[in-house]
């Protein structure tokens, strides 16, 4: 696909925009005061492989522990701040890489200023976002809960910051609704080059949430719209890497085994659906680019994938093991998954 070009943006040495590789982000659900438990769900999502990971800074007493938890990683950290500039501040100086701040929320242009001089010198960018329910009044008058407000509402904040000089900066424009999110986000990236970060927020419970998130986020990818990535989950932030990972790889968009496998039908004879999740369980992390089919039958298996670059289709008591649509041997069934497993391995690890 054709990715549109951005400004491109440096996050502690992650590059979003500029057609760069597309970074996953996730948030911390802990309390940012309790540095040990932050610190650890940080280690667990960098070990889960997000790349930009938020915190929230609500107040005085979770910015004090921004410089402990700041010395416990090298992961790429944000501090998410509402209202108060002065967390904005203790965040820079304590380190992190990234501010998410709405400059209108801020209170005077002089602290905006501040705020924006003090990015400028450590090199740090400023994310803008804007949700459905965070429109000012008098746009919500004007337009409605669309996204010509949601738009508006950004570019707003953006303008503020560059009346100061300051133009390192990322939007993200996010509704609960996925169909809102696309038309928000093909309006947006039409009148501006920002970076955008893609999301649909309050998307729900992991499976509803997943599926919301797919629509919306793959939707706005397969137009070339999109810099950097968060599936917004009520579930632990892992899932959410997790799940963003598997979104740029069905796409495309990320390194990795790509799984296909048949539906069951009345023509299957063995165990379809457990050998699919295992192999798949067993591969999803490696860093191959193949294509790996688990098929249901002899008959068509070989035919229907052999677009694959491994195979199996089993039947009711043996299977046939393909490469690229070639058969190569067959074992029994309850071993296929064994046998495709170490076949890919022999083959693929160096």
């Amino acid at each position: 696909m054709k990715r549109k070009i951005t400004r491109t943006i440096h996050v502690r040495g992650v590059a979003v925009g500029g057609g760069n590789p597309i970074p996953v982000q996730s948030m911390t659900n802990t309390r940012t005061e309790d540095v040990s438990a932050t610190l650890e769900q940080i280690r667990r999502l960098g070990s889960a492989g997000c790349q930009i990971i938020r915190l929230a800074v609500p107040n005085q007493l979770a910015a004090r522990a921004l410089p402990e938890i700041r010395r416990g990683t090298d992961l790429p950290l944000v501090a998410d701040i509402h209202f108060d500039y002065t967390l904005a501040l203790a965040a820079l100086e304590a380190g992190f890489d990234k501010i998410r701040i709405n400059p209108g929320n801020i209170g005077s242009p002089e602290r905006v200023r501040l705020v924006a001089d003090a990015c400028r010198d450590r090199g740090v960018p400023i994310r803008i976002g804007v949700n459905s329910g965070s429109v000012e009044k008098d746009l919500l008058e004007k337009y409605g809960r669309t996204p010509q407000a949601l738009c508006e509402s950004a570019l707003g904040h953006v303008k503020l910051l560059e009346d100061c000089g300051f133009e390192d900066i990322c939007i993200s424009v996010k509704a609960s609704d996925p169909a809102m999110t696309v038309e928000t986000n093909r309006l947006l990236s039409s009148l501006c080059d920002y970076p955008l970060h893609l999301g649909v927020t309050e998307a729900g419970t992991k499976e509803l949430g997943i599926l919301k998130s797919a629509a919306g986020i793959g939707s706005l990818l397969l137009d070339g719209i999109g810099d950097t990535i968060r599936v917004s989950l009520t579930d632990a932030p892992e899932e959410e890497v997790r799940a963003g990972i598997d979104l740029l790889r069905a796409l495309g968009l990320r390194r990795g085994v790509q799984f296909i496998s048949c539906p069951t039908c009345g023509r299957t004879e063995y165990d379809l659906i457990g050998t699919a999740k295992e192999v798949e369980s067993r591969l999803r992390d490696r860093p191959w680019d193949i294509t790996v089919a688990v098929m249901g039958c002899v008959v068509n298996g070989p035919g229907e994938a052999s677009h694959a670059d491994y195979g199996i289709a089993g039947g009711k008591s043996e299977g046939l093991l393909f490469r690229h649509g070639q058969p190569l041997y067959r074992v029994p069934s309850e071993k296929l998954a064994d046998a495709l497993v170490e076949l890919i391995e022999s083959e693929n690890d160096s």
